[in-house]
């Protein structure tokens, strides 16, 4: 199956603009203006949303304009409206467990303690069969320090390094796009800003 959706997460509002949490929704809002995509406002998707044409494929985007720990409910509204299956679904999102600068591809599994990966995958009905591109953002060594560090903005360094694999990411989407995870998750993985 090929990718019809691509979400990126975050949460809503000035005060999070640039946050590690938003580094999903960062992705998606440069890959929208890549594509030449205008994410306006759907109040029967709650979040942003437009559609593009990747590699001569119909894509559609998504910001959930829900706080991350209710991203399921925009994501469930799109996927249900257009009949997109979960595993038709990626979703972008900032990940604890891989450093600033490095991102990986995966297919599945469980939350990893994510709210916005547990909330997905309780509205599409416990279906965990989704992509995901995690984008790296290190983790502040102290698990009581994580819910304050993923809310903060990055170092300008690391700003850097997440802007530079969301680049990367990007320009190796054609691939994932196209079924070609194998060579897309090989040349990701092995990236590093």
């Amino acid at each position: 199956m090929s990718i019809k959706l691509i979400v990126g997460l975050g949460n809503p509002g000035a005060d999070y603009e640039g946050t590690r949490h938003n580094a999903g929704a960062m992705l998606v809002e440069e890959l929208a203006r890549q594509y030449h995509g205008s994410l306006q406002p759907e109040a029967k998707f709650f979040g942003l949303a437009c559609r593009i044409s990747l590699e001569g494929r119909d894509v559609r985007l998504l910001i959930p304009t829900t706080f991350m720990n209710l991203s399921g409910k925009s994501i469930a509204a799109l996927a249900q409206f257009y009949k997109i299956d979960a595993e038709e679904i990626l979703v972008v999102h900032d990940e604890l467990d891989i450093p600033p600068g490095t991102a990986r591809f995966k297919q599945g599994g469980g939350h990893g303690g994510h709210n916005g990966l547990r909330d997905t995958i309780s509205a599409l009905g416990n279906n965990k069969n989704f992509h995901r591109l995690r984008l790296g953002i290190g983790h502040p060594g102290n698990a009581k320090l994580v819910s304050s560090f993923v809310l903060k903005k990055p170092s300008l360094a690391e700003r850097q390094q997440l802007e530079d694999v969301i680049a990367e990411a990007l320009r190796l989407m054609p691939l994932a796009i196209n079924k070609d995870w194998g060579s897309a998750m090989n040349k990701l993985h092995s990236f590093k800003a």
